[in-house]
C-alpha cells in the first residue's frame, strides 16, 4: 500500500501524529517513534535561519534540509513544503517537486487554493498535502483566520476546492476549532490540525516548540512537551564549570 494510502485509510478512526525535522540526527530519532509523517517545513527560515518568517526559504535550502531528513528517517513518509517562489505555475511546481523526491521526499505540500498546481502534480502521481487557513508564505500579520462567517465559508469552499483537486491529506492552520469540525467533516482527506483544535483527523507541531526549544513568540496552540532551553543552559553551566576548576577531562574521559 501506497503510504497516502494508508493517511487517507486513517481518517475518523486514528489520529495521525506528524512533527517537523530539519536535520539527521532529529529525523533519526522521529524514525524510531510513534509518528506518522515528518514534514521538512519551511519553518526552518524561522527556526534554523533565524528569520522574522518563511519568505526568504530557497529550494536550495529546502533541498538540502530534505537530504538531511532522509539520511535520518528510513521508515516514516517525509513530505517537503514548496517554499514561496516554487510553484506559481503548474510546471514549475512539477519540477521542484521532483526535485524534491529525488532528494529523499515522498511528497510535498502546498499552501492555499491551487488547485490547477494540485491537480497536476497529483496526476503527475506526486502526493500533495495541502493547508489551509493561516498561510505563513503570504501572511502580513499571524492571526487566527476565519472567524468572520464570510472569511469562514470562503475557507470551506477552498479545502473543498483541493480535496477535489486531489491532494492526500491537508493541513488546518490556526483556525476557529468550530469551523476546523465542519471541514474536517466535508472534505474526504484527513485534516491535519495546528491551532484548529481537537476534531481534526491529526496533529502537527514545529519539532523546536514543542520540545521548548526557543525563547520566541508563544502561540495558544503550543503546548511545550519538553524545556530543551533549561536543559541544555544548565549543560552548558555544568561544562564551563568542570572545564575552569580542572574536572574536565577527568581519567574516565582521558586516553592512556
Amino acid at each position: 500500500m501506497k503510504f497516502e494510502d494508508d493517511i487517507r485509510q486513517k481518517k475518523g478512526k486514528e489520529k495521525i501524529v506528524v512533527l517537523t525535522a530539519y536535520d539527521y540526527q532529529i529525523a533519526k530519532i522521529l524514525d524510531d517513534g510513534p509518528i506518522d509523517m515528518i514534514l521538512v517545513g519551511d519553518s526552518l527560515g524561522m527556526v534554523f535561519q533565524g528569520q522574522n518568517n518563511t519568505k526568504q526559504v530557497t529550494m536550495k535550502n529546502m533541498i538540502y534540509h530534505t537530504k538531511a531528513v532522509a539520511r535520518g528517517a528510513r521508515r516514516i513518509p517525509i513530505i517537503t513544503d514548496m517554499p514561496v517562489g516554487s510553484y506559481h505555475t503548474p510546471e514549475s511546481a512539477e519540477e521542484n517537486a521532483r526535485l524534491f523526491l529525488e532528494a529523499g521526499a515522498h511528497g510535498v505540500k502546498v499552501e492555499g487554493n491551487k488547485p490547477e498546481t494540485i491537480k497536476g502534480l497529483a496526476d503527475s502521481g506526486i502526493p500533495v498535502m495541502g493547508h489551509v487557513g493561516l498561510l505563513p508564505q503570504t501572511a502580513e500579520v499571524y492571526k487566527v483566520q476565519g472567524k468572520d462567517p464570510k472569511e469562514a465559508e470562503r475557507l470551506l469552499q477552498g479545502a473543498l476546492e483541493i480535496d477535489r483537486s486531489g491532494v492526500f491529506t491537508m493541513v488546518l492552520e490556526c483556525i476557529p476549532e468550530k469551523l476546523a469540525k465542519r471541514i474536517t467533516e466535508n472534505v474526504n482527506v484527513p485534516t491535519i490540525g495546528i491551532g484548529a483544535g481537537k476534531f481534526c483527523d491529526g496533529q502537527v507541531l514545529v519539532i523546536n516548540d514543542m520540545l521548548g526549544l526557543g525563547d520566541g513568540f508563544t502561540p495558544k496552540f503550543l503546548k511545550k512537551y519538553a524545556n530543551l532551553n533549561k536543559t541544555i543552559k544548565e549543560a552548558l553551566d555544568e561544562f564551563s564549570h568542570e572545564v575552569r576548576i580542572g574536572a574536565y577531562p577527568d581519567d574516565e574521559h582521558t586516553y592512556h
